[in-house]
């Protein structure tokens, strides 16, 4: 055990995996956990294009959020505003725009999986499962960093378990048909140099490597840069194993299973297991609200630094759930309007380019240089 920035004695857990649970939390909702996303960025690069895709993804994830975290815990910036004001100085408002057009589009697809899934599993008008989603979300995130800590543990234990269940079942029903698939199929479109595998590791990589400052909050924990560097090194697989052991099921109906609106759900049918179907769906839904709650903790973090900045007291649980109510309100139900393909067909690539550009390419040079060089200045969260 450990004496963490927050003063109290940091656990193993809390230094090492939370960081790459709470990533994790915040990139699988909605299309990952449906499997949409892996039909859009990985299915069209075939089996085995598609793991290589999902391997480069996992790797640039690691190198991100290592430095990202390091480059944090040195400027003492626990939240998005700190962060981007020590990163980018006046230019931090970039990233504040591009933020806040992520929240909208992820809360959008939030609000329609939700939706999807009560239709599919319950068969409630799908505004239900869009409403009940942003309910919980706001009471989770009233009560702070504590309670968004705890509910990306457990949640986490849930969601491992059921994937590891998942791919158990999927290969006790139809192993034969995913082995067929890994076995006749063609090299990857364009090559292994590059093409479509290329090209969906780099632009699933880049949309979602944000979640690695969404996630500051959770990083008061850390000791040392060394912490940092292991804790970053382990985000990445900790986030993507999920996504592995899903594409490896979904293999058995490939190339068909790239049109499914949700893979998911396709996949649960062919098992035939009403039971596990359930359980499966509620898994998801578990995955929606964590990484809902994670964008708009990070939001509530970033109003509650600058208002402590300025010598008031942080936000009250309160204020807290009228800003989250505010947000999921405003946003939630543009998802009945465009629908989840079309969201994260489209809007993803646009926010893979807006994230390149504010986030991993000044982080990747001017952050770099930040961290080698030596410290003279005091942590950001001290300054006014």
């Amino acid at each position: 055990m450990s004496v963490g920035e927050t003063g109290g004695r940091a656990s193993w857990f809390q230094r090492f995996l939370l960081p790459g649970f709470a990533l994790k939390a915040v990139i699988i909702g909605g299309g990952y956990a449906t499997g949409r996303e892996l039909a859009e960025y990985f299915v069209p690069s075939g089996p085995w294009g598609g793991l290589a895709a999902m391997l480069l993804a996992t790797v640039i994830w690691s190198v991100v959020a290592a430095i990202t975290f390091a480059l944090a815990r040195k400027l003492g910036a626990y939240d998005y505003r700190a962060f981007f004001r020590g990163l980018l100085g006046p230019g931090w408002v970039a990233f504040e725009a591009a933020y806040l057009i992520f929240v909208v589009l992820i809360l959008a697809v939030f609000g329609a999986a939700a939706g999807a899934i009560g239709a599919a599993t319950f068969g409630w008008p799908e505004w239900t499962g869009s409403l009940l989603l942003a309910a919980l979300i706001v009471a989770v995130t009233a009560w702070g960093t504590g309670v968004v800590e705890q509910m990306f543990k457990y949640v986490s234990i849930l969601l491992y378990t059921v994937y590891g269940l998942f791919l158990v079942l999927a290969l006790a029903s139809f192993g034969g048909l995913i082995g067929q698939g890994f076995a006749n199929a063609p090299p990857p479109p364009g090559g292994w140099m590059g093409g479509n595998w290329l090209a969906g590791g780099i632009t699933y990589a880049s949309y979602n490597i944000v979640g690695a400052v969404v996630i500051l909050p959770v990083l008061r924990h850390l000791t040392s840069q060394r912490d940092s560097v292991v804790a970053g090194l382990l985000a990445g697989p900790l986030s993507m194993l999920p996504a592995i052991l899903f594409f490896v099921a979904m293999m058995a109906f490939y190339p068909a299973i790239g049109a499914e609106t949700l893979p998911s759900d396709f996949l649960l049918r062919q098992m035939n297991m009403p039971w596990f179907h359930v359980l499966f769906q509620v898994m998801i839904f578990a995955a929606l609200l964590e990484s809902g709650a994670g964008a708009i903790h990070a939001i509530n973090e970033r109003i509650s630094g600058a208002v402590e900045s300025r010598g008031r007291p942080p936000l009250s649980p309160k204020a807290r759930a009228i800003i989250g109510a505010l947000i999921l309100t405003g946003c939630m139900f543009v998802a009945g309007e465009i629908g989840l393909v079309d969201l994260i067909a489209s809007g993803y690539r646009f926010l893979a380019w807006l994230f390149l550009a504010v986030f991993v390419v000044p982080l990747l040079t001017l952050g770099t240089w930040r961290l080698l060089r030596p410290s003279t200045a005091p942590h950001m969260e001290a300054l006014p």
